[in-house]
């Protein structure tokens, strides 16, 4: 895989959808694991979602999720391929429009959000696919409908990759699967029956096995791109990661959005970069900004004080043996905190400012992955106040390069040519996009984690099977069912619809209906 990848994503709605039922089944089936991600229409009160108590929350979402929708669904199907080199995947990825049905509310700063990173409303409400939430309805079990491609996902029985996923399991459940139980322990108990192979959160991933100095999501695939690349480019004896993708021909190739995805060569010193994007991909500034939020600018950085740390702690074991001093600056946290400290003494006003802003910022990122920042959530965020950690720029995955996904797009060194380029958030917004780019950090770190002996399309990554990031948290969700839960109703019912353990429930979906 070269550094410069085109990542062909097909759009699918209401006037391609039953065409392209067949290679999504397809590609769902024979995959080695399934990343999703969603867009939303709003998730209401940010302050219940922010609550101490993780029953709380989850109340906080499910009201949400009943109350909004899901606008858009991402589907990356990763496949290893045995018969070539290790950690070789055949990769599809999928953006779904979808339209709930129903009554549901939008929230305003939502939508001027998704606008403004590119999302489409006219072509949502005119083509997108209809779905309804809840329980199932009468005709559901035979229709080719997106509540049935969840229901085919399920009997994949593939591992589940999603990035700061709590919100996007949620919605997922009460969109396509079932009404939601009113208890959290009832929620995991179903989650873990659902996903026999295991749920993945990349987020976790990111913070408690790659231990990367920051995990939103455009930073942690970048990063994770950019030492694949180092390690190929080294000749490719260490672990690394090689994708392939389909060649679409025929009518489907007007269905494809390419998506470019190039490793920038950003030019700039450490006053450049915007110390608050830097740490948690979300700046109060927005687009305002007159510092760069460009992630490939801000990684670049990141490696020159790696670099120049690594060259202090040499000269301090030569100078001195203290073990005091050899041990400082040593491996730094998973924070942007030892990257901050390095900026010259003479911005330390300025820093003191940054790190009020970073406890708001720590509690906006994790809400924001699927897209959902707003000056509505800084001034929530700025009340609460800030042990929270956040996700904020995981809803703005496509790199400052890539515009729309056309391969002609303006390239990344003509992106920094201004301040007015640098402070572009990213460009088009998109479901498919962040699914691939979730699906890459989870490959990669895998390809890491997994030694020779072991690697199989059933070995992952074992520290991170079934537990879900939870924001200003020291141990995450964890997805199973316990002694003291039972599954809910509507889940036991469910499953004999998705396992036809119902007489009238089981059959596929026909394709003649096409």
């Amino acid at each position: 895989m070269e550094s410069s990848m085109v990542i062909p994503v097909v759009d699918v709605q209401s006037n391609n959808f039953k065409e392209m039922w067949p290679a999504m089944l397809l590609a769902i089936k024979s995959s080695s694991f399934i990343s999703l991600d969603t867009e939303l229409s709003g998730l209401g009160n940010r302050k219940n979602l922010l609550a101490e108590s993780i029953e709380d929350r989850y109340k906080a979402v499910c009201h949400a999720a009943r109350t909004r929708s899901i606008l858009s669904l991402g589907i990356a199907c990763f496949k290893r391929l045995e018969d070539k080199a290790e950690h070789t995947y055949f990769v599809q990825v999928y953006n779904l429009t979808l339209l709930c049905s129903e009554e549901y509310v939008i929230e305003p700063q939502s939508v001027q959000f998704l606008v403004q990173h590119g999302f489409d409303f006219n072509k949502q409400y005119a083509q997108g696919y209809p779905y309804h939430k809840g329980n199932d309805k009468g005709g559901d079990v035979h229709a080719l409908n997106v509540r049935n491609l969840f229901v085919e996902l399920l009997r994949a029985r593939k591992p589940l990759v999603v990035h700061n996923g709590l919100v996007d399991m949620v919605f997922l459940y009460q969109c396509f699967y079932a009404h939601l139980p009113e208890r959290l322990g009832t929620f995991t108990a179903d989650l873990s029956e659902m996903f026999p192979a295991g749920i993945y959160d990349t987020k976790y991933a990111t913070e408690y096995e790659l231990r990367l100095v920051a995990s939103y999501l455009e930073y942690a695939f970048k990063k994770c791109k950019l030492d694949n690349g180092k390690s190929i480019q080294a000749g490719g004896k260490g672990p690394h990661l090689v994708l392939e993708f389909c060649n679409y021909t025929g009518n489907t190739q007007s269905y494809v959005d390419y998506r470019p995805c190039t490793d920038g060569n950003g030019v700039g010193g450490a006053a450049d970069v915007c110390i608050q994007f830097s740490a948690y991909g979300w700046c109060p500034n927005g687009s305002q900004c007159p510092m760069s939020h460009d992630t490939d600018l801000i990684i670049q950085q990141d490696e020159k004080t790696k670099d120049s740390k690594r060259q202090k702690r040499k000269r301090k074991r030569k100078q001195k043996g203290s073990k005091e001093q050899c041990e400082e600056g040593a491996d730094a946290p998973p924070t942007k905190q030892a990257h901050l400290e390095s900026v010259d003494v003479e911005e330390e006003g300025k820093n003191k400012g940054a790190e009020k802003n970073c406890a708001t910022a720590e509690i906006i990122e994790d809400l924001s992955d699927a897209g959902r920042m707003d000056h509505e959530t800084l001034g929530t965020a700025e009340k609460v106040g800030g042990t929270v950690k956040s996700e904020a720029q995981d809803g703005d995955p496509s790199p400052p390069s890539a515009q729309d996904g056309n391969p002609s797009s303006t390239s990344a060194q003509d992106g920094k040519k201004d301040a007015g380029d640098k402070r572009v958030d990213g460009g088009t917004h998109r479901a498919g996009f962040d699914a691939f780019m979730t699906g890459y950090i989870f490959s990669y770190a895998n390809s890491l984690a997994t030694k020779p002996e072991e690697s199989s399309p059933e070995t992952w990554l074992p520290g991170c099977l079934n537990k879900l990031y939870l924001s200003g948290k020291s141990v995450p969700l964890q997805v199973v069912k316990s002694t003291f839960s039972k599954s809910s109703k509507a889940h036991m019912h469910k499953m004999d619809v998705v396992w036809g353990k119902r007489k009238s429930n089981d059959a596929t979906p026909k394709l003649e209906k096409i």
